[in-house]
């Protein structure tokens, strides 16, 4: 059965909210036993040699975008970014007294919020703090997300002569109706015009991030809006479903639920996304990323992490910075949200975590069977057991189960498992749930998972 055999009936049922598993277990389920001396301790016992990645969180945008569900606050003004700077550049050093220096980092990311809220000074700034600090590997990764609205060519230079090798560029749609009910006006030259700066002076690698479901989508107008995007042939294309939880985002609310696309005009969104970058010759990987044959996130070795689809696959991924999340073999540790507490904490103790979660070996597996379907839509009987012995047992059952419920046509069976059909590949949120021991525990709140 192919695609077009999915009736709406059938998106209605399997488009209950889930998690978008870039982790497990996920955020809502850390708790407070997870802090400042348990992430210390975990720093310390991060093994020799070991590769890390980090991750520098720049809380800050110049205006608030009303679809966001991100940890950033709108600000006009400089100050708050000149007091956040410096406690950040302290985290990075402190952590680094804790980590030894043999580590070799093999990814850098910067998000936000909008790193280039940040002067060129402070761009030169941060990135010199990460070089002097950590043993940047010779062909480290090192990505930053732009906002092409407030980007200047004094930015693109100090990000360039930072060592930038990729940037991801925000564009959600490039519709002026739809960009008027999101508050993001962002005409299709500026975003070309920021592309072909930083191509200019390096930056080749590019990221684009597209949304569908947005307020007044169409399977037409985002159609015209992938047209321009690939004009501009970046290499890597993001395609995010729309989260709308306006309970958890009160700038959510001001737009309109009537405006809003359902679940089955946002699956034939994705689905129309899907076969124009497909049929440009994009590589799918996973569930909403693309990539040029050639790029490392279409070589088939995928990851998934706290910023999607990737093909970091370092030990250890370090967040710096208010609401950060790092993930070390042991667990997972969040820093303080709120900035002020954030900068108290880091001046008085030098690091800010105040949540987190230690991973069993339940977890582990879970989370490596997750990840697995996430990015290769496969389950092996014969991994998991390998991996994990006799504990494997539960997660055994469990997927047989899966196979035997099956009545969609979602998964086949396989001699080592079950892969999941091109049909069920857009719920697999849905199908990641079913190994998901913590669903249902919390209150937290989910998009559906269309």
């Amino acid at each position: 059965m192919s695609n077009d055999s999915v009736t709406p009936d059938l998106i209605k049922r399997y488009s209950a909210p889930v998690p978008r598993y870039t982790s497990y277990p996920t955020a809502p389920h850390f708790s407070g036993t997870v802090d400042a001396d348990v992430f210390r301790r975990w720093l310390g016992e991060l093994k020799a040699g070991s590769k890390l990645s980090l991750y520098a969180h720049i809380p800050f945008c110049h205006a608030l975008c009303w679809y966001c569900g991100c940890s950033t606050k709108a600000t006009s003004r400089a100050e708050p970014t000149k007091g956040y700077l410096p406690a950040l550049l302290k985290e990075i050093e402190h952590v680094s007294g804790l980590v030894t220096r043999n580590h070799e980092v093999t990814h850098i990311h910067w998000g936000g919020g909008s790193p280039n809220i940040l002067s060129e000074e402070s761009i030169t700034e941060l990135a010199g703090a990460m070089r002097r600090h950590y043993n940047i590997g010779k062909s480290c990764d090192f990505a930053v997300e732009v906002d092409p609205r407030n980007l200047t060519e004094e930015q693109v230079d100090a990000f360039a002569r930072s060592g930038v090798t990729r940037v991801s560029v925000g564009v959600q749609d490039f519709d002026p109706k739809v960009q008027e009910a999101i508050n993001r006006f962002q005409p299709f030259e500026m975003t070309k015009r920021a592309i072909e700066l930083f191509r200019a002076h390096g930056v080749k690698s590019v990221n684009m991030d597209l949304v569908y479901g947005l307020p007044h989508q169409t399977r037409q107008s985002i159609q015209r809006t992938m047209e321009q995007t690939l004009s501009l042939r970046p290499d890597r294309i993001a395609v995010f479903g729309y989260a709308h939880l306006p309970s958890r985002f009160r700038h959510q609310r001001l737009i309109s639920d009537d405006a809003l696309p359902g679940a089955v005009e946002r699956y034939a969104q994705s689905q129309r996304l899907a076969r124009i970058l497909t049929g440009a010759g994009y590589v799918r990987v996973g569930l909403d990323h693309y990539a040029i044959p050639g790029d490392t996130l279409a070589s088939g070795n995928v990851a998934r992490n706290f910023q999607g689809y990737t093909s970091d696959t370092a030990e250890a991924l370090i967040g710096f910075g208010a609401s950060a999340i790092s993930k070390l073999p042991q667990g997972y540790a969040q820093n303080t949200v709120p900035t002020p507490d954030y900068q108290e904490r880091i001046d008085r103790i030098g690091l800010a975590t105040v949540r987190g979660l230690e991973l069993t070996d339940d977890d582990r597996m879970r989370a490596d069977v997750i990840e697995r379907l996430m990015c290769d839509f496969t389950f092996s009987r014969s991994a998991v057991s390998g991996a994990y012995g006799a504990a494997a047992e539960p997660v055994l059952t469990e997927a047989e189960h899966l196979i035997e419920a099956d009545h969609d046509g979602f998964i086949e069976r396989t001699a080592d498992g079950f892969v999941v059909r091109e049909r069920g590949r857009p719920f697999i949120r849905t199908i990641c749930a079913c190994f998901d021991a913590y669903l249902g525990e919390s209150k937290a709140q989910h998009a559906i998972a269309v």
